[in-house]
């Protein structure tokens, strides 16, 4: 473990000298908006710097996640689900943004009293959603659920998964368990758990989760905190639901 950590600890350093030694012309230093990536490559070689000239550290494979920090010219300043540190080529990751609907209501859809946390970067239908769940949870003398930014995005790429690779399952075939999918967006939690459904009404999937005794127990889980809700359009259900709820 220590020989591990020495490594990583000289990875880092040589990262840091690469930055420095571009950062006298610093528009080859850049941020990217956002800290996830998707690699698309088969194989994707992480290197000890920014060029195919530096060793290779370690590789990943296609549908992997990693964290990113910076750009270099056309390469990502990254760290692997495994904690190594190095750079990749930009050319073989996606960056995941958060889902920036334009459909965005940041007064709430049922004023209910346990909407202590409106934001506008909910969609109406998710606003609607959370502000029933939180109504749920006051009734029930519990205390409201805050918006998670980092869950919320998880929840809506869950959601949009489930509808582009047509499955109902807490299992993804690309992003695997809800636990897996919060650490590979590098989430940290003590507890977490996620409801799913497929309705036409926002409303009747909240009552569709109440009826049930395994998703009524994640909305009135006292150990959760925060949660995330993914609501996305689909051909099959009318809407496909998503959330993901975490304490921490």
């Amino acid at each position: 473990m220590k020989k591990i950590k020495v490594f990583i600890c000289s990875v880092i350093l040589l990262i840091l000298i690469g930055i420095t030694n571009t950062s006298i012309a610093m528009s080859h230093y850049q941020t990217v908006g956002t800290s996830t990536g998707l690699v698309t490559a088969s194989t994707l070689n992480i290197r000890q710097g920014p060029g195919t000239k530096f060793n290779i550290v370690t590789r990943v494979n296609k549908n992997e996640y990693i964290r990113i920090f910076a750009k270099i010219g056309d390469w990502y300043v990254i760290q692997t689900d495994s904690d190594y540190i190095g750079a990749v080529s930009s050319k073989y990751v996606k960056l995941i943004y958060p889902n920036t609907s334009n459909n965005q209501n940041s007064s709430g859809s049922s004023g209910s009293s346990g909407a202590t946390n409106t934001t506008s970067e909910l969609t109406a239908d998710e606003q609607e959603v959370f502000d029933l769940i939180n109504a749920k949870r006051v009734a029930n003398g519990l205390s409201p659920l805050k918006i998670d930014d980092e869950l919320q995005n998880v929840a809506r790429i869950k959601a949009q998964d489930m509808v582009d690779n047509n499955y109902f399952s807490h299992t993804s075939p690309v992003y695997g368990s809800p636990f897996d999918m919060i650490k590979k967006f590098g989430i940290s939690y003590k507890t977490a758990g996620e409801n799913i459904a497929g309705h036409s009404t926002n409303s009747g999937a909240v009552n569709a989760w109440m009826n049930s005794s395994g998703h009524k127990a994640n909305i009135l889980n006292s150990s959760f905190n925060y949660t995330g809700i993914g609501v996305v359009k689909s051909p099959k259900y009318g809407k496909i639901y998503v959330q993901m709820f975490m304490g921490k």
